[in-house]
C-alpha cells in the first residue's frame, strides 16, 4: 500500500512530545493505514531539550529555539504543540494562520477569552484541520462504552459519573512547576488540565453539563522551589463538579472529578453510565475489564465482568491476548489525526480526536465553576 507521507513539527520538546516522536517510531505497529508521519522539524525554546529528537530520529531536518521559523518551512505541513496554557493563544493562532494542521494540548487557551480567540481563527481559516490532544478514550473498553451507548443499551440514562484522577502531587515536597501558578496554568487549576479529558466522551455522547455546584480544594498550599524554598501554590488541586444534563426527552446528573491528589491512583480516567436498560463502566485502573449489566423488566440486576480484548481502533499487530496500554492510546489519537486530515469524512474507522468545540465547551462550564465559586466567597465575606 503507498501511504501519505504528513510531515511534522513539534513546538515543545517535553514529556508529551517525546511520546507523539515514539508512536511515530512505532508506525509499524498499525496496520491497513494509508498514512505515515515524518518529524521534520523541532522546535524549543530550551534547545537542549531537542538533543533527543535528532539522537533517535533520523528525519529531523530543522532544529530551532523559534517556532515563527518552524512556522516558515514549507516542508512542515502540520504541527504537535505541547506547550503552558498561558501560551497556547498566540502560538496557535500563528500556527492556524499559517495553514498548517494542528494538533494542541488541552485546555486551547489558558482561559475563555483565550479560547474564543482560537476559535474566531479556526472559522477564518476553515481548511486548517484543527484538533485536541485526548487519548484516553481510544482505549479499547472507552470505546466499547461510546458503542454500547450509541446501540441504545443503556436506554433512559439515570446518572453518569466521569474523572480523571492521578496521585503524582500527593507528596507534598515535589517541587512547584507551571500548573501550580495562575500566570502559566490559568486559574482553572486541575480542570485546565485534566478536564477535556473528563469530559471528551461525554460531550462525544452529546451530553452537554450544566453546572449546578462545584467543589474546589486547594490541598497543597505551598511547594518547595528549585532552591528548596517553599512558595505558594496558586491553583486547584482537585475539582468535583455536580452537573445536570438535558437529553431532549428527560434530565440526568452527572459527576465530573478531576484530582491531582487522588490517593492509591496513578492517572486513572474512568466513566460510570447507569441507565434503566442497561449499565456500563470502564478504568483505565484495569484496562483489560469492562463491567456491564443489562436489565429487563422484573428480571435480575447482576453485574457482569468481560475481559477486553486487544482490539482497538486502528487494526495493530498486536495479539488479541495482549494487553492495551497508554503508549497504544497515543499510537491509536494520532492515528485518528492522520487519518481524518488525509482521508476526511472518508475516516477508516469513526472516531475522531477531541474538536475545539468540545474544547470550548470545557472552557464554558469551568469558567462557571470559577463565577460559582467566587460568588459563594463573595457571599461568605
Amino acid at each position: 500500500m503507498t501511504k501519505r507521507v504528513v510531515h511534522f513539527g513539534i513546538i515543545g520538546c517535553g514529556l508529551m512530545g517525546r511520546e507523539f516522536a515514539s508512536a511515530v517510531s512505532r508506525w509499524c505497529h498499525l496496520l491497513d493505514v494509508n498514512y505515515i508521519p515524518v518529524i521534520t522539524a523541532v522546535c524549543d525554546v530550551n534547545l537542549d531539550a531537542t538533543t533527543w529528537f535528532t539522537d533517535h530520529l533520523a528525519s529531523i531536518e530543522q532544529v530551532t529555539d523559534n517556532y515563527r521559523e518552524l512556522l516558515d518551512n514549507k516542508r512542515v505541513e502540520a504541527v504537535y504543540c505541547a506547550i503552558p496554557h498561558h501560551l497556547h493563544e498566540q502560538y496557535y493562532l500563528d500556527i492556524i494562520r499559517a495553514e498548517k494542521h494542528l494538533l494542541g494540548e488541552k485546555p486551547f487557551g489558558i482561559d475563555k477569552q483565550a479560547n474564543q480567540a482560537i476559535q474566531q481563527a479556526i472559522v477564518e481559516h476553515p481548511h486548517v484541520l484543527v484538533r485536541c490532544s485526548s487519548e484516553l478514550p481510544f482505549y479499547p473498553g472507552a470505546l466499547k462504552v461510546y458503542d454500547f451507548v450509541k446501540e441504545g443499551l443503556v436506554g433512559k440514562v439515570i446518572d453518569v459519573e466521569a474523572g480523571f484522577w492521578h496521585s503524582s502531587d500527593l507528596n507534598p515536597l515535589k517541587p512547584i512547576n507551571w500548573k501550580r501558578k495562575v500566570s502559566t496554568n490559568g486559574a482553572y487549576g486541575c480542570m485546565g488540565d485534566l478536564g477535556l479529558h473528563t469530559l471528551h466522551l461525554p460531550l462525544r455522547l452529546g451530553w452537554k453539563p450544566r453546572l449546578l455546584s462545584a467543589s474546589l480544594s486547594n490541598l497543597v498550599e505551598e511547594r518547595p522551589d528549585h532552591t528548596g524554598q517553599a512558595v505558594p501554590c496558586e491553583t486547584w488541586d482537585n475539582a468535583t463538579l455536580l452537573c445536570e444534563v438535558d437529553s431532549g426527552q428527560h434530565t440526568f446528573p452527572m459527576v465530573l472529578s478531576m484530582k491531582r491528589i487522588a490517593p492509591g491512583h496513578a492517572n486513572t480516567w474512568f466513566i460510570r453510565i447507569n441507565g434503566m436498560l442497561g449499565s456500563i463502566e470502564y478504568s483505565t485502573q484495569n484496562p483489560k475489564q469492562l463491567k456491564i449489566m443489562r436489565y429487563t423488566a422484573g428480571g435480575r440486576q447482576v453485574w457482569g465482568t468481560e475481559d477486553i480484548e486487544y482490539h482497538s481502533a486502528y487494526t495493530a499487530i498486536t495479539g488479541n491476548i495482549f494487553e492495551f496500554g497508554f503508549s497504544d492510546s497515543i499510537l491509536q489519537m494520532w492515528s485518528a489525526f492522520c487519518d481524518e486530515l488525509v482521508n476526511g469524512a472518508d475516516m477508516i474507522q469513526p472516531f475522531y480526536c477531541a474538536t475545539p468545540d468540545e474544547a470550548a465547551y470545557s472552557h464554558e462550564l469551568f469558567t462557571a465553576v470559577l463565577d460559582d465559586v467566587q460568588n459563594r466567597i463573595s457571599t461568605r465575606s
